[in-house]
């Protein structure tokens, strides 16, 4: 009689066709935080820069890593025309209002378009995890780009990510997106902080609230998931004033009613690893 077949266990299946990924800490740094929305236009960038600052302003030491390598938009919100100094071996962040800094657009011109492949998309997110000198942080905020390609599927798979925050607009056409980021992370095993609504509704002269986006989606889709709702942050001409002018509004105004939004989501997330 033919000898069985040895049963191979799963870890051994994908070690041997090699899909195990080592996932490795980015040096200088103790916890990474993407910021996410799957979804372009939903004020990701503004969020990321601004909790990165918050973060600072209660304590931490905080790096601001710019994956979108296509749309690039930390160098306009935070003010930074300068180029990173390298030794040749690794390159120096940037750092600005006391946050550490990387960013493709601090290497090419601002009218300068990316015109790569997905393999040089991924060497360069490589470089800015591997060859970038972070010293001594408590927290990388990674602003994420749109999509569920290959930034993503590098940072999930060959980076230690320990959390992801998705934001969204409460449009139904945002969170058709957001739904698929959802899944993708918990398929690629990263925890999921929570969700944030963004742009959830305006203030207008008469007092009012108008929700322009729609109401409740951002709360409806994290209770759908069985996912944290971690709040919704409104839409203020001072968040985009003070993002063009370099100066985002938690650095600029940090009493203002939008930085304290973000300065208790900071709390949360400190909270929570440290």
């Amino acid at each position: 009689m033919p000898k069985e077949k040895p049963v191979l266990s799963d870890a051994m299946r994908k070690k041997i066709s090699g899909k195990v990924h080592k996932k490795n800490p980015i040096n200088g740094t103790k916890f990474t935080i993407a910021i996410s929305s799957a979804k372009g236009g939903v004020g990701k960038s503004t969020f990321a820069t601004n909790i990165a600052l918050a973060l600072k302003k209660i304590g931490c030491k905080v790096g601001l890593l710019d994956a979108d390598i296509y749309g690039p938009s930390i160098p306009k919100m935070l003010g930074i025309i300068d180029k990173p100094k390298s030794d040749g071996q690794k390159l120096e962040p940037i750092t600005k209002y006391n946050i550490q800094c990387i960013s493709m657009g601090f290497l090419t011109d601002q009218q300068t378009p990316m015109i790569w492949r997905g393999p040089m998309v991924t060497s360069a997110i490589k470089t800015f995890t591997q060859k970038v000198n972070w010293k001594n942080l408590d927290f990388i905020i990674i602003d994420m780009p749109p999509g569920t390609g290959d930034t993503q599927l590098t940072f999930s798979q060959d980076i230690k990510m320990d959390g992801a925050i998705i934001v969204s607009t409460p449009q139904e056409v945002a969170l058709l997106d957001v739904k698929r980021g959802i899944k993708m992370f918990d398929k690629l095993g990263v925890k999921i902080l929570g969700l944030v609504d963004n742009m959830s509704f305006f203030i207008g002269d008469d007092n009012k609230k108008y929700k322009i986006f729609g109401e409740g989606g951002v709360k409806k889709t994290a209770e759908e998931y069985q996912k944290e709702f971690l709040g919704e942050i409104p839409i203020h001409s001072d968040i985009g004033k003070s993002g063009d002018e370099g100066k985002p509004i938690v650095e600029a105004n940090p009493d203002h009613e939008i930085s304290k939004i973000y300065l208790d989501l900071a709390n949360k997330i400190k909270s929570t690893y440290l």
